[in-house]
């Protein structure tokens, strides 16, 4: 019963039957009651008793269909209903725990895109939430997002960094009692839940940071006052090896703070205090951010289809063209769009572009 009320389809494989004729069934059924009969009879004459090789294993979530058939089904609700999904029965609780699950929705092209926000309550107290989709919405029937608290991140700092990997977001660094710190916090937002990550070479804060080619990259956030903090101005992190290796770089392109970043075309732009740099790392090149580019560049920006979006301070949005080198209004979201004399913060989420007036977004994908 609950399952339909999911309405959701299934297309089930062309190699499974959706229901056995009765006669298999009463095979099946035989066989099971001749079994029941020999375990039985062994019993009672103290042998030991066997099942029959011939009857199929029983299905541990739902009866009479194939588990790996049955994991598909499940898979294909969207995750708005999984609590609810968890209330059936203690293996459809365990299945929606485990990594195979998630991994079947990703194959099946079932994750959904999910907007994470960091907001800053007072002082050094942070808060995260996540605005997801809740048709059930009782506060507000007509709009069906809803923003939920996430668990609390175990150490808070100011000026992290952050990156996206699939489920994962990483909150690098940032400083604790004005000392920057190299701690990576990773919060896996399939199971809710934060894990210590493997630390920085060095500590840093503002600094710059984005995912090209599957691995993370950072740079700046510290002085370049020593030979580790020369040597380590730059860092990437290959989640595969889940270690942090040093990136060269050249000794005139070392800021320490960085007031935003972004990836474009599998480049790391990034502006500091006395312009901008761009990071190749398919060529392992660095260079710097061109001066249109940089004229325009207001807070936190979002990528979207190769198009770097702004918000800039007449309360309008702006993409460049990297590829033109040019700045274009974007038209037809006049009217919608609020004025926020004090900037606003953009997101890509599933390839939309969010706007916040406040906090840090970040978007995963579960």
């Amino acid at each position: 019963m609950l399952l339909s009320s999911f309405n959701f389809n299934l297309q089930l494989p062309a190699n499974v039957e959706g229901r056995r004729s009765a006669n298999q069934r009463h095979s099946r059924r035989a066989k099971l009651e001749k079994s029941q009969a020999m375990k039985g009879t062994s019993s009672s004459s103290g042998a030991t008793s066997t099942v029959d090789s011939d009857s199929p294993p029983p299905s541990l979530l739902v009866p009479d269909l194939p588990d790996d058939v049955a994991l598909q089904c499940i898979a294909r609700v969207p995750s708005f209903y999984h609590c609810d999904l968890s209330l059936v029965c203690k293996s459809w609780r365990s299945i929606l725990r485990s990594p195979i699950f998630f991994s079947t929705r990703s194959l099946l092209n079932c994750t959904q895109h999910f907007l994470f926000i960091n907001v800053r309550i007072h002082g050094s107290s942070f808060k995260w939430f996540v605005l997801d989709h809740n048709p059930r919405n009782p506060q507000n029937p007509r709009n069906p997002r809803n923003l939920s608290p996430v668990p609390p991140i175990p150490s808070q700092a100011i000026g992290s960094a952050f990156a996206v990997i699939g489920p994962k977001i990483f909150v690098i660094g940032g400083s604790i009692n004005e000392i920057p710190s190299s701690n990576v916090w990773i919060f896996d937002s399939r199971f809710n839940k934060w894990e210590l990550g493997p630390k920085m070479r060095v500590g840093r804060e503002f600094a710059a940071a984005g995912v090209a080619n599957g691995k993370i990259y950072v740079m700046g956030g510290c002085l370049v006052d020593s030979w580790a903090r020369s040597t380590n101005w730059a860092e990437v992190f290959d989640p595969v090896t889940w270690s942090w290796a040093p990136v060269p770089s050249p000794m005139e392109v070392r800021e320490k703070w960085m007031h935003g970043s972004a990836v474009i075309d599998e480049k790391i732009y990034a502006v500091a205090d006395r312009g901008g740099i761009v990071y190749d790392p398919g060529e392992a090149t660095w260079g710097y951010v061109p001066t249109e580019l940089e004229a325009g560049w207001r807070g936190r920006a979002a990528v979207v289809d190769g198009i770097l979006y702004c918000y800039d301070y007449l309360g309008k949005i702006r993409g460049y063209d990297a590829k033109e080198g040019i700045w274009k209004e974007l038209k037809g979201v006049e009217k919608d769009l609020p004025k926020l004399l004090w900037g606003a913060m953009l997101a890509n989420v599933g390839g939309r572009v969010a706007v916040e007036d406040c906090g840090v977004q970040l978007s995963g994908r579960r």
